[in-house]
């Protein structure tokens, strides 16, 4: 009766057309859509694509409701006739089994197919720390996994229903118990306190004097950053003084602030202590470098930071994985709006001597709309003999 008024539901049966229709609609305006002149030609339709997986999933389940039907007509068909009706508990025992079956050779598909898409080896000191622990983490619940599986569909078909015995009555055992509260206690201990440790290393807070400080913010929908000058401190910065000229609201009262670089691509010299910090302008918005294994949210109003040492130039990395255009990236990993996608930043890891070169070609933060916006004017550099970066103020 249940699945008679599934059927003649109308609700599902508007549902299911409209579905139909929406999914052929789209599929019709992706075909006739072409390339545009001059363009490469327009990708090929997808057609397995969501849509389609519903309703071979929808599919499916109708064929085994109606598989389900007919053996119940058949078995009531042998009984009719004085027969003995189907070993219903022999069938499902069958199923359990076939289903493990077919599960082992899924997470074994799983790991092959998927396996490949995995990120190459880390590119940072404290990424292989979190590569080991991800590692033994992974080992020890599949370990569990595949155990509890085999042994939980080999028991349903081994001890099915039947008429020959008679199952055994534990109320109660206190050695199980220990077994399975103990075992699982003290494996998770281990990798709570091994997470604990790793996690106390990476998130080292003390500054060292060699650490190069990158100013990273967020915003919909870019990143802003910013390098300090030869004086190697990066200016103060107040929400206050953000303005169009002035994006990230850095304080001019500060000396600090006058030579700041704005740029474009991040470059991080090889083996050199990194100190990312981070700040968001409107939303929540998360630094994503993940072949370095950093991420950290960007909170408005609350400034974080995350320390790492790249270990791999990125021509080493191109060279490792053969691919001559890779390159590192900055990405924004929250969904922060409807051009989440742009938030994607350059990140090039390169030698000593080219860092510096690359440092002395960028420009300051401080342009000449900043100058105008802040009543500047730049010093006689003729007539003084000073730099470039020395200011006086008019007003």
């Amino acid at each position: 009766m249940g699945f008679r008024k599934l059927i003649n539901s109308k609700k599902l049966l508007s549902f299911f057309a409209a579905f139909m229709l929406l999914g052929t609609n789209l599929l019709m305006a992706q075909t006739a859509a072409g390339a545009a002149p001059g363009q490469e030609e327009a990708p090929k339709v997808d057609w397995t694509g969501i849509a389609y997986y519903v309703l071979i999933f929808f599919l499916i389940c109708l064929g085994v409701a109606i598989v389900g039907k007919i053996l119940k007509i058949y078995d009531l068909t042998l009984k009719m006739q004085g027969k003995k009706g189907i070993k219903w508990n022999t069938v499902m025992a069958v199923i359990c089994i076939v289903f493990l079956f077919v599960g082992l050779y899924g997470a074994y598909w799983s790991f092959t197919e998927q396996g490949s898409m995995t990120l190459p080896e880390a590119a940072s000191a404290h990424g292989v720390k979190i590569d080991e622990m991800f590692t033994v983490t992974t080992v020890l619940t599949m370990i569990v996994f595949f155990v509890t599986q085999i042994l939980l569909f080999t028991f349903l078909f081994q001890y099915r229903h039947s008429d020959k015995r008679r199952a055994h009555f534990l109320p109660h055992n206190n050695t199980i118990e220990k077994v399975w509260t103990i075992a699982p206690a003290i494996v998770l201990t281990i990798l709570v306190v091994f997470g604990f440790f790793t996690w106390q290393k990476i998130m080292n807070s003390e500054n060292l004097k060699d650490d190069i400080n990158i100013d990273v913010t967020g915003h919909q929908f870019a990143w802003e950053l910013r390098y300090p000058g030869k004086d190697g401190v990066l200016g103060p910065k107040d929400f206050r003084l953000v303005t169009g000229a002035n994006l990230l609201g850095v304080n001019f009262k500060k000396k600090s602030s006058f030579d700041d670089l704005k740029v474009d691509t991040m470059y991080l010299p090889v083996n050199k202590s990194i100190r990312l910090n981070i700040l968001a302008q409107d939303v929540i918005h998360s630094v994503y470098m993940p072949h370095f294994r950093v991420q950290l949210n960007a909170v408005p109003g609350l400034p974080t930071f995350f320390k790492f040492t790249p270990t791999i130039t990125t021509a080493e990395m191109r060279t490792k994985l053969d691919d001559p255009k890779f390159e590192y990236t900055l990405y924004c990993n929250k969904i922060c709006g409807g051009s989440h996608y742009n938030m994607q930043k350059v990140v090039r890891v390169v030698s000593e001597a080219e860092y510096q070169l690359w440092l002395s070609r960028q420009k300051p933060y401080l342009n000449d709309a900043l100058r105008k916006e802040l009543h500047f004017a730049a010093a006689n550099n003729e007539q003084s003999g000073a730099s470039t970066n020395r200011l006086a103020l008019n007003n």
